[in-house]
C-alpha cells in the first residue's frame, strides 16, 4: 500500500492545535516532558545553525560563479533586487499598519514572558555549544563563496557540495520532521501561561497583512516586467497563475520548475533563455519568502516590546537577501537559512523564533507561489534585455551568445 503522508503545513497546523487542546488540561509534568524536550531542540538548532550558514551559503555563492556571463550578472542583479524590494516595500508597509493593526498596547501581555509562577522548566538541559558565532560563520561562508568562485577550485567546491548535502539531510531528515514537536511544546507552553488567546489573535492579523502585501507585490512586479518588455502586466500576471497554483500545492520552486518554465514561454520568453533564468531564480529570488519573514520579525518585535528602527531593519534586510541564496528546496527551509540573523541581528530568543518558525510555515505556500510567479516577471526583464544585446550584436556583425540551458545549482 502507498505509504500515507501529511505535509509539513497540516502537521504544524495540527501541532498547534493540540499544543492549545493540550495546554488547557495537561498536567505540570507532562508539560514538563515536552518543555525538556524543546529544550534539547532548541539548543541543537543553536549548534546547527552555523554550519547551516556555513555549508548552504558558501555553495550558493560559489555557484553564482560559474554560467553565462553577463546574462547570469544581470538575472542575479534582478533577483537580488526584486528581493531587497520586498523587504523594504514590507518594512514601510508593516511601520504604517502594525501600530494602529497589532495594537501593542493591548496586546502586547501576549508576547511577554509568562509570570515566574506560572513558568515551568524542562527536567534536564544538555549544552550544545556551537562551533562558532553567526557573524563568524557568514563571515566565512562569504570568504569561500567568493573564493571559490573567483579561483574556480574543484577540490573544495567539491568538498562544500558534500558538506552542502549532509546540511541538506540533517535539515530534511531531523529539523524538518521534529519542528511540528517542537512547535507543539511552543504553543503548549503558551497555552499553559495563559497567553494564547492573544497570540493566535495576533497571527491572524499577521497572515491578513502579508497576503494583502503579496498581491501588492506581484501586481508591482508584473507592472514593472510589463513596462521593460512593453507588455500587458494583468497578461503576464494571469499567464503565470498556473505556476503560483501548482507552488500552492507543492510548497517547493524546485518542484514547480517545470509549471514556471512552460507558463514563462507562453509570456513570449525565448525558450532557451527561460530555461537558463527559471531555475536559476528558483534558487536565487526569494521576494515572497523575505516578505513573510520581514512581516513577521517586526510583528514579534512589536509585541514583545523589543527595539526596532530602520538602521537596524535595513541591515537585516540586506544579509536577509544574500542569506536567501542559501534556502534549501525544502518546505521551511528559508526561515532555517534566517534564523542565525534573527538570533544575531534582531536578537530573537528561542520562544520569538518558535513563533517565527510557526508563523512562517503557516504561510510557506503562499511565499513559495510568490517567488516563482515573480520569476516570470525577471524573465520577461531578462529577455527584453538579451533582445536588445542581439540585435545591436547583430547589427555589429558579432557571433550570437547563447545562454547555458543550466546555471548554478537549481
Amino acid at each position: 500500500m502507498k505509504r500515507f503522508h501529511i505535509k509539513l503545513l497540516p502537521r504544524v497546523l495540527i501541532a498547534i492545535a493540540l499544543g492549545v487542546g493540550c495546554g488547557m488540561f495537561f498536567p505540570a509534568w507532562a508539560t514538563r516532558i515536552f518543555l525538556t524536550v524543546n529544550g534539547l531542540f532548541g539548543n541543537f538548532l543553536d549548534f546547527i545553525i552555523p554550519l547551516l550558514i556555513l555549508g548552504l551559503v558558501a555553495p550558493g555563492i560559489a555557484d553564482l560563479g560559474r554560467g553565462a556571463g553577463r546574462l547570469l550578472a544581470i538575472t542575479s542583479a534582478l533577483a537580488y533586487g526584486f528581493t531587497l524590494f520586498s523587504g523594504f516595500f514590507t518594512y514601510g508597509a508593516c511601520d504604517l499598519a502594525y501600530p494602529w493593526l497589532l495594537d501593542p498596547a493591548q496586546n502586547a501581555a501576549a508576547f511577554a514572558d509568562a509570570p515566574a509562577s506560572a513558568a515551568l522548566a524542562p527536567y534536564f538541559t544538555i549544552a550544545m555549544p556551537p562551533l562558532m558565532g553567526v557573524m563568524t560563520s557568514l563571515i566565512l561562508a562569504f570568504t569561500l563563496g567568493l573564493g571559490m568562485a573567483v579561483t574556480g577550485s574543484k577540490a573544495l567546491k567539491g568538498v562544500m557540495d558534500d558538506f552542502k548535502e549532509i546540511i541538506n539531510r540533517v535539515i530534511a531528515g531531523i529539523v524538518i520532521p521534529l519542528l511540528p514537536l517542537y512547535i507543539f511544546g511552543i504553543f503548549l507552553s503558551i497555552t499553559t501561561s495563559g497567553q494564547v488567546a492573544g497570540v493566535m489573535a495576533v497571527f491572524v492579523k499577521i497572515i491578513a497583512v502579508i497576503f494583502i502585501l503579496t498581491v501588492a507585490l506581484l501586481l508591482i512586479q508584473f507592472l514593472v516586467a510589463g513596462i521593460v518588455g512593453r507588455r500587458n502586466p494583468l497578461r503576464l500576471l494571469r499567464t503565470m497563475l498556473p505556476a503560483y497554483a501548482t507552488a500552492l500545492g507543492t510548497q517547493s520552486s524546485a518542484a514547480t520548475i517545470p509549471v514556471t518554465l512552460e507558463q514563462t514561454i507562453r509570456n513570449g520568453v525565448n525558450r532557451e533563455l527561460a530555461a537558463f533564468v527559471v531555475p536559476l531564480c528558483a534558487t536565487i529570488h526569494l521576494s515572497g519568502s523575505t516578505m513573510k519573514i520581514v512581516a513577521c520579525a517586526m510583528a514579534i518585535m512589536l509585541m514583545s516590546g523589543m527595539e526596532m528602527h530602520f538602521g537596524q531593519m535595513a541591515g537585516f534586510i540586506l544579509m536577509l537577501g544574500v542569506t536567501m541564496v542559501a534556502a534549501p528546496g525544502v518546505p521551511g527551509g528559508a526561515i532555517m537559512a534566517a534564523l542565525g540573523l534573527l538570533q544575531s541581528m534582531l536578537g530573537f530568543d528561542e520562544m520569538a523564533q518558535g513563533l517565527m518558525i510557526a508563523l512562517y510555515i503557516a504561510m510557506d505556500s503562499f511565499g513559495t507561489a510568490t517567488n516563482v510567479t515573480g520569476d516570470g516577471a525577471i524573465a520577461v526583464i531578462v529577455d527584453r534585455i538579451y533582445s536588445r544585446q542581439q540585435a545591436r550584436r547583430k547589427k555589429h556583425g558579432k557571433t550570437d551568445e547563447r545562454p547555458s540551458a543550466q546555471p548554478g545549482a537549481a
